[in-house]
């Protein structure tokens, strides 16, 4: 446990309680020796000589008795008459008039007022300073906020990061040279002062930048770029002065900023005001990138997946000398990482890796690892002893398809759509040459709008694409459309997700892959933000570059892919139609059709295209 320092200030809190018990016993003595009297009283005293002693204040009168009355000593009356002097000389009475000390009642008469604002307003200011995330205030606005892993903290190594094999050879030399940089060193080679780690959301840059520190053994110092930034200018220039400050005072260390991007915008890129103080920050550490002593031993890993946005002053050689790409992983890539963290679960003995990688193109690291935990809750929320290969392919269709929706009940009319759109999707993609291997079809609602899906299995990584095989994808989207057109004769609302997919890939058949000859071998779009992943079907902003012509010929062009697709679909259909029955009538029958179902729906159909 921690070790609590004592407060600096609790003695003085000590301090100003003994003397406030002090003062208050002082006043309750002194109130106990002294008998309050009228003042018809205090002139009768007077005349029958019962006063010994008397000291005339503004407003009281204060006295001794000649002998205790009441055993009271002394006496206190309020003042009433101005010409007590003569009366009191008339009888032979000493007196005296106290002169008002009135410098301590003044003085806290000022400070205690301030004292209690001041104390309120830093109070306040405090409060803001938290939710703001200033830590302590105003004086320690300009620290550095970044979370200090000694080497003892960091237990991550190379063996915790998996699938990414290509982007751990690039760091071990960064790990070689902190560990040893005279060696490394030796003919005049320096370590690159800053690495960038490039890629999608969840492929796990944080992670090897963590194993670097974890297997060089050194300091890692971990801070989120937009800390850097708040509402005040030159707080991040003073953050991270201080960063790289406290990175050389530990060194050899490691320097991780993860989410670059939003200190590290290109400038002038903003469209509004208020961007001075993202500017300054940016140039400060430029500046401090620009200091780096090469043998200081301190190393700068960033990670971001918006790389077109940075400055290129950030990124030139001599700052960020090196980019590491950490993309998805391919199918090796997915077994390694579900091996890690299987490792966490009690497994069934048909649990298959390559299986489930098989499942999962397209997943991150961290989309793996929320697969395993999905299948260990659904195999806890089923009573079960261990997690089975059936919980994996649950937990894939709960993160693909959403979650299964049991209380949303369909009418047999649209049961009966929706069991001819799926098996209309998956009798095209069986009867295609070159489509992926159906996995699953079921006709159970899921997510929010989906009230039925099919599952389809990639054999392999694919990094390129005919346009065969891009025509296929688009013919297997719109089976399900052409079987209702053929079955019911009418269209419905359940092919919208599936016409937004294939106009996306048409359009960017025509805009970026220059796939149509007419149009010839120009690209009129680019990619819409790679490493983030953005649906393609979601509208971007941007410039249209071509005449009013060229869009036309390009939206005649789109049609004309999609009605060909289309056709397809309905042709290939058209004769498997007794195959279509049959299988949207087991389909009502049984919800769900599993690969075994399928393969005897794919024995009976002809010889593939």
């Amino acid at each position: 446990m921690p070790i609590r320092k004592p407060s600096q200030f609790a003695i003085w809190y000590w301090l100003l309680a003994i003397l406030a018990v002090l003062y208050l016993r002082g006043v309750w003595v002194e109130m106990q020796q002294v008998e309050a009297i009228a003042y018809s009283d205090f002139q009768q005293y007077l005349k029958d000589g019962q006063i010994k002693k008397v000291v005339i204040r503004a407003n009281t009168i204060e006295g001794e008795f000649t002998q205790p009355i009441n055993n009271r000593t002394r006496f206190v009356t309020t003042r009433v008459e101005p010409d007590m002097a003569a009366e009191l000389e008339k009888y032979g009475v000493d007196y005296s008039q106290a002169i008002e000390r009135t410098f301590l009642r003044d003085i806290l008469s000022w400070v205690l007022p301030m004292v209690f604002f001041v104390a309120i307003w830093m109070f306040l200011i405090r409060r803001i300073a938290s939710r703001q995330g200033l830590g302590g205030g105003f004086l320690e606005i300009g620290k550095s906020k970044a979370k200090v892993y000694m080497e003892t903290d960091t237990k991550v190594t190379f063996d915790d990061v998996a699938g990414v094999d290509e982007a751990k050879e690039e760091l071990r030399e960064v790990v070689n040279f902190l560990k040893d940089p005279q060696q490394y060193s030796r003919l005049g080679a320096h370590v690159p002062k800053g690495v960038l780690l490039v890629g999608p959301p969840g492929t796990g840059k944080t992670l090897l930048a963590r194993a670097v520190a974890g297997e060089a053994a050194v300091p890692f110092f971990s801070i989120n770029g937009s800390e850097f930034v708040e509402m005040f200018v030159g707080v991040g220039a003073a953050r991270v002065r201080d960063l790289f400050e406290q990175a050389r005072s530990k060194a050899p260390a490691i320097i991780f900023i993860d989410e670059l991007d939003a200190l590290g915008r290109a400038r002038g890129a903003y469209s509004v005001g208020g961007h001075d103080e993202k500017e300054q920050t940016l140039n400060q550490l430029l500046a401090e990138l620009d200091g780096f002593d090469p043998t200081s031993g301190l190393v700068l890993l960033a990670a971001t997946n918006r790389p077109e946005i940075l400055d290129p002053a950030l990124l030139r050689a001599g700052r960020f000398d090196r980019q590491v790409l950490v993309d998805r992983p391919d199918k090796t890539g997915r077994v390694q990482i579900l091996h890690v963290h299987l490792k966490k679960v009690r497994l069934g003995s048909d649990v298959d890796a390559e299986k489930i990688a098989a499942l999962t193109p397209g997943f991150s690291g961290a989309d793996l690892a929320n697969l395993v935990n999905e299948a260990a809750l659904l195999a806890t929320r089923r009573g079960g002893e261990a997690v089975s290969m059936d919980d994996f392919t649950s937990a894939v269709e709960r993160m693909i398809a959403g979650l299964e929706k049991k209380t949303r009940i369909l009418n047999e009319r649209e049961r009966e759509v929706v069991a001819y759109h799926e098996m209309g999707h998956a009798l095209v993609a069986l009867s295609l040459k070159g489509s992926d291997p159906v996995h699953k079809v079921s006709i159970i609602p899921r997510g929010i709008g989906s009230l039925g899906y099919t599952i389809q299995r990639p054999t392999e990584d694919r990094f390129l694409m005919t346009r065969e095989e891009l025509e296929t994808k688009m013919a297997v989207l719109l089976g399900g459309r052409a079987a209702e057109h053929l079955v019911f004769h009418h269209l419905s609302t359940g092919a919208a997700d599936d016409l937004a997919k294939v106009t996306n890939i048409a359009r960017s058949m025509v805009t970026r892959f220059g796939m149509v000859e007419s149009l010839g071998n120009v690209a009129y779009e680019t990619e819409r933000a790679p490493m983030l992943g953005v649906p393609a079907e979601l509208p971007l902003p941007g410039v249209r570059e071509y005449s009013e012509d060229t869009a036309r010929q390009i939206d005649c062009a789109v049609r004309e892919i999609i009605d060909k697709a289309f056709k397809t679909a309905v042709d290939l259909l058209e004769g498997r139609r007794e195959v279509l029955e049959h299988g949207a009538r087991l389909l009502l029958e049984k919800e769900t059709l599993d690969e075994d179902d399928l393969r005897s729906l794919r024995d009976s159909l002809p010889a593939a295209q």
